[in-house]
């Protein structure tokens, strides 16, 4: 049974899709946590998102109307600040939902996964990931849940290539980035219930 939110609270999970915005990120590794976190919107039949805490926000039901129990209410971010500093926009739409941090997921890309692979885990370390770095620095602690999405990396650990690789796009087919998108959505539903 999933602890709940803050008595009163408006949601019991914030759901953060990370990535950045515009057309030319969108369907690169970067971006993945944006792919599941629409994925799991339309899942739960979310509303059209709209503009809040400096990115896009949709709340609802994480399940089907009339599931009983019912489902966890939820929120479901898109930072809209680029991924270096999302925290400016989970900090506060963490303050104003009133979610404790174990109760915030964070989706995002993990090249030192090999790609396919999905591991969830509460705090730990950042592994150099920028994204995280600003999430811990606006929630003050590093204990918020994670969805480790694997994209794989590049022969190389020259900075340039590995921005190069998770900016570009993927290299594997659509049907198998699919295939990862429902991996990860499965394994952020699974963390809910």
């Amino acid at each position: 049974m999933p602890l709940l939110g803050h008595r009163g609270a408006p949601v019991d999970w914030l759901v953060v899709g990370l990535g950045n915005p515009g057309a030319q990120y969108a369907g690169t590794p970067h971006n993945i946590g944006f792919e599941v976190a629409n994925r799991l919107a339309a899942r739960w039949g979310l509303p059209k998102p709209r503009a809040r805490y400096r990115g896009l926000l949709s709340e609802g039901r994480a399940g089907a109307p009339g599931e009983t129990p019912a489902p966890a209410r939820v929120a479901v971010l898109l930072p809209q600040t680029y991924m270096n500093d999302s925290g400016r926009s989970v900090g506060p739409a963490r303050g104003e939902l009133r979610v404790e941090p174990e109760h915030v997921i964070v989706i995002h890309d993990e090249i030192d996964l090999p790609f396919g692979e999905v591991r969830t885990r509460l705090g730990g370390g950042l592994a150099g990931h920028n994204g995280l770095k600003s999430i811990r620095a606006a929630l003050g602690t590093a204990d918020f849940q994670r969805v480790r999405v694997g994209v794989g990396r590049p022969q190389s650990t020259d900075p340039e290539l590995v921005a190069a690789y998770v900016l570009g796009r993927f290299r594997e087919a659509p049907e198998q980035v699919q295939a990862l998108i429902d991996t990860a959505a499965e394994a952020t539903q699974q963390l809910l219930s």
